[in-house]
């Protein structure tokens, strides 16, 4: 089979296509034909070396995929050849063929192509267990999404959107502020501009229950600024650098605020399993009516996944870079 190899520590330019031997199939997996796959910040981070995979995973890069069954494991019954599937892979995503956890998959619905299923699973699943399973929001709640227009960023704005949250939502400039207010965000904040917190400060008084975020370190006592008592920051990468110095534990203490980081890849396969199992039964039909849809930014071919990670590294886009076979 034909899968994206690459060269740790390297840049864009070592991502090459290369052969290999397809994975074996064990009797609990399914072995999918990939059609297309998304890519994350966390291929860029596996690629520069920084984001190991999990022991025992595949090293090839690659953290969701859509396409075909081929054939099931002996002890597996939910899936059968033919079946359009998408969903996790804690690795190997890149490449022609993949041997997935049953339980880690997803129909395609009828609606949806391969390539917009191929960008939905890891971004969505990110931001519905940000949402929900660690800050605890609910119907009423406001929200407040850094990276408004990321692929996570505009997932959590259709879900807000969806349960009935209030959002707000940063980003760099007034077309990616657009794609955000498109989605739901009813205050936008341009950040190369406007403070977040002196804005929300104005339009929030008694705060954000949640805060989704992507940068830390200069952004954590502003989040704490604008959180609501009892309101829960969930960091989600480390854009701003690896420490937070001078954290406001007095402000901290006063809101009985939590500050979780979280990452979905290295969790449990039953963990996996129960958000999917959760995000299937409360979300799956909004995409089969278009309540829900992937915000893809652009679908390429295979050839070129050196250009996509270097547009997601330069900050270049606005949703989900797809690549397809």
């Amino acid at each position: 089979m034909r899968f994206v190899d690459h060269q740790p520590g390297r840049g864009p330019e070592c991502l090459l296509i290369g052969q290999m031997d397809a994975p074996q199939l064990l009797k609990d997996k399914v072995r999918v034909n990939v059609a297309a796959f998304g890519v994350n910040r966390a291929d860029t981070l596996q690629r520069q070396g920084r984001y190991p995979p999990p022991a025992g995973e595949s090293p090839i890069l690659g953290l969701e995929v859509a396409g075909t069954v081929i054939e099931a494991g002996s002890d597996v019954s939910a899936w059968v050849p033919g079946d359009r599937v998408f969903g996790l892979v804690a690795g190997g995503g890149y490449a022609e063929q993949v041997v997935v956890n049953p339980e880690h998959l997803m129909p395609v619905p009828d609606t949806m192509t391969f390539a917009e299923a191929a960008g939905v699973a890891e971004v969505f699943l990110t931001a519905y267990q940000s949402l929900f399973e660690i800050a605890g929001l609910d119907s009423g709640d406001k929200a407040l999404i850094h990276a408004g227009a990321s692929g996570v960023g505009l997932a959590a704005l259709q879900l807000c959107r969806r349960f009935n949250i209030s959002t707000a939502a940063t980003a760099s400039g007034e077309e990616k502020l657009s794609l955000c207010a498109k989605m739901g965000a009813e205050i936008l904040v341009n950040y190369r501009e406007q403070d977040f917190s002196h804005v929300l400060a104005e339009t929030w008084p008694g705060g954000a229950n949640g805060v989704v975020d992507f940068v830390g370190k200069e952004y954590l006592n502003r989040n704490l600024n604008v959180l609501a008592q009892d309101g829960c920051i969930v960091y989600l990468a480390m854009l701003g650098g690896r420490y937070a110095d001078a954290l406001d534990m007095a402000l901290l203490l006063a809101k009985r605020a939590r500050i979780q980081g979280s990452t979905l890849r290295n969790r449990s396969d039953g963990y996996k399993a129960n958000l999917v199992r959760q995000f299937s039964q409360r979300c799956l039909e909004a995409f089969r009516c278009g309540e829900l849809h992937a915000n893809i930014d652009s679908i390429l071919p295979v050839s070129e996944i050196g250009l996509a990670h270097q547009r997601i590294e330069d900050n270049d886009t606005m949703g989900k870079l797809v690549m397809v076979w």
